[in-house]
């Protein structure tokens, strides 16, 4: 009988980093011919181990009793979890980086800072959640600069585990464990414009990030609440000709509206993309056909919580949700967090989408790197 526990550590970190070492070969064959493959590595690695670090600091400096006073109905459900999270954040990191090395590829490692968001339990459940949710953006964006099919699946056996996380720190946020049937790909600079504020200098990933965008919301949001923005990052003071671009999972393409009256649309629940952009021209939804070409800012990430599930409920009270009160989830902020479902106090006339992805390939065009 096959016995799991008299297996060595070692042992089991080679069987779960199978599906990634597996493919050495033939990626060694490919990287040279195309950097793609290792540039997704890398990136990869470098957000694992910004996860991975992140609640390795956060578990060490909060105390049970933090929990509870932030108004989780069990500190040890929730200590249980996100020490769960971090141990599959570092096993991940610890794969890709041995996976680079069998490339014969210098593995990055960065140093992060997380000193504006540590702050306390509320607000490091919300960043918690932000990071989850912009890491499956961060592999789904970058699935199609990938060539290795084998690669790919080991890609994919990554993020449909992320996507477990991003359930859990859902439930924690009082939000809806799963908000939407899709979920939204990012591009590596689009992720960066979000993370990026969390990496210290001298982690050079070779991808030039987009500006971070500050939304100045203070409270809640929900449909028909005015997205407002601080674009000092983007050294922009004349607004006219501006546009917001709002994507959720499931939207085709995002929705465009003048800056100036930037409204959350109806029908919509959970992430949010929000970008700034210099035409009116809507960003795709396939990050293969997505160009930023004029993208001033962005995106932010914003948590629309329409509905609070039943489950949530039984992991954090409302008193205890309420402690976070933010509308933006952006790293360019110092203590981002999630909406609730609140109406917030600018609420209007809603614009409406059909949250209806196209699965239609298009012809196959060879992509920039």
């Amino acid at each position: 009988m096959f016995d799991l526990k008299q297996l060595s550590a070692t042992t089991l970190l080679a069987l779960v980093a199978s599906p990634l070492a597996s493919l050495a070969a033939p990626v060694r064959r490919q990287a040279q011919a195309d950097p793609n493959n290792v540039l997704v590595l890398q990136f990869a690695n470098v957000l694992e181990q910004l996860e991975t670090q992140f609640y390795a600091e956060g578990l060490a400096k909060f105390q049970a009793s933090d929990i509870t006073s932030a108004g989780f109905t069990s500190a040890q459900v929730v200590l249980e979890q996100l020490t769960a999270i971090q141990s599959d954040e570092a096993t991940h990191a610890t794969v890709l980086q041995s996976t680079l090395v069998t490339l014969a590829q210098t593995p990055l490692n960065c140093s992060f800072d997380f000193s504006s968001v540590l702050t306390d339990v509320s607000t490091m459940v919300t960043v918690a959640r932000l990071v989850e949710n912009v890491g499956v953006s961060a592999y789904l964006g970058a699935a199609h600069l990938l060539s290795d099919p084998t690669l790919l699946t080991a890609a994919a056996s990554i993020v449909t585990v992320e996507a477990r996380h991003q359930t859990i720190l859902n439930t924690m946020s009082s939000g809806q464990a799963i908000p939407s049937a899709f979920d939204l790909p990012l591009l590596p600079q689009e992720v960066l414009a979000i993370a990026g504020p969390f990496i210290q200098p001298g982690c050079d990933l070779g991808v030039t990030a987009n500006t971070a965008l500050k939304l100045t919301n203070t409270g809640a949001l929900a449909a028909g609440t005015q997205v407002t923005f601080d674009l000092s990052n983007a050294n922009q003071t004349d607004t006219s000709g501006l546009f917001c671009q709002m994507m959720a999972g499931g939207m085709p393409f995002s929705l465009s509206q003048p800056v100036d009256n930037c409204m959350v649309p109806a029908n919509v629940t959970g992430p949010v993309a929000v970008w700034v952009t210099k035409d009116d021209q809507p960003l795709a939804n396939n990050a293969r056909d997505r160009t930023d070409t004029n993208v001033l800012a962005g995106p932010s990430i914003v948590f629309i919580d329409t509905t609070v599930d039943m489950i949530s409920q039984l992991v954090r009270t409302s008193s205890g949700a309420a402690a976070s009160s933010d509308s933006s989830a952006s790293a360019s902020s110092a203590a981002p967090a999630a909406t609730s479902a609140a109406a917030g106090n600018n609420a209007g006339a809603a614009p409406a989408f059909t949250p209806v992805i196209s699965m239609i390939p298009k012809p196959t065009t060879t992509p920039s790197a």
